[in-house]
């Protein structure tokens, strides 16, 4: 059996945004979503860039691995994309003992035939699911794709007890909402498998990389959400989170 090659991006040492403690992070080549604030546009098309083996990898990361205790996150791009790869480098990796994070959007999940998922979710320590808009439309509107197959993956990871972080980036006009934030809290209390809410402000640091790339950047004009903000929506989708597990506590009790 020839050997799984992963199509890679780029590999990051020392990344501390992408799950628990100081982690070894790689990016993965290839994205369906075509979201609206993407700071990696460059990793949309899944055209060859640069081709490691599991061993290739790991070989890096035991050159850093006193600094990356955290473990190793797989993100992109879109890690789904290249499934096979993921899991042979995460049984790898767990093999090692080292705490593996799964960063993904949860669109490639197919509800019908969950053997693939399963055998990656098996060497996975955390799900990092970045849900991007929970209203159907606008989910839509801001990445060309609807949100029903996420969803619907967040309430699998939460029927076989796999330890998730919600990530949500609030961008003003269109995520930095309150009924819409207060949908997304009420939304995770019908969960029980969530770790952790990583609020994420939107920001535009991605402009000269779509520049660069001919792309149209298109949220031209729109404003990087402040950090007094980012808390504020934080706050909106715990409240909302708390009523309504409240509310679910008292009718069943």
């Amino acid at each position: 059996m020839s050997e799984i090659l992963g199509n890679i991006h780029s590999i990051e040492s020392c990344g501390t945004v992408d799950g628990p403690g100081i982690r070894f992070v790689v990016f993965v080549q290839g994205c369906p979503l075509r979201c609206k604030y993407c700071h990696n546009p460059d990793t949309w098309d899944k055209k060859t860039n640069q081709l490691m083996s599991v061993d290739e990898i790991m070989t890096q990361y035991d050159g850093v691995k006193e600094f990356c205790h955290g473990g190793i996150t797989v993100t992109g791009g879109e890690p789904l994309c290249q499934m096979e790869f993921v899991t042979a480098l995460f049984k790898k990796a767990q093999e090692k003992g080292i705490h593996t994070a799964l960063d993904t959007s949860g669109l490639l999940f197919n509800p019908n035939d969950t053997s693939k998922i399963d055998e990656l979710l098996k060497y996975t320590s955390l799900v990092l699911l970045d849900i991007k808009h929970i209203d159907d439309e606008e989910h839509k509107k801001l990445t060309k794709h609807s949100n029903r197959t996420i969803l619907a993956f967040a309430k699998y990871l939460s029927d076989i007890k796999k330890p998730m972080w919600v990530r949500h980036v609030v961008v003003p006009g269109i995520t930095f909402d309150k009924a819409y934030l207060a949908r997304l809290g009420q939304f995770m209390a019908t969960l029980h498998n969530i770790a952790a809410l990583d609020v994420l402000p939107y920001h535009d640091m991605a402009i000269p990389k779509y520049r660069n790339l001919g792309i149209p950047y298109p949220l031209e004009g729109v404003p990087p959400l402040s950090k007094e903000q980012a808390l504020e929506a934080k706050s909106t989708i715990l409240a909302a989170y708390k009523q309504a597990r409240e509310e679910m506590e008292t009718h069943s009790s």
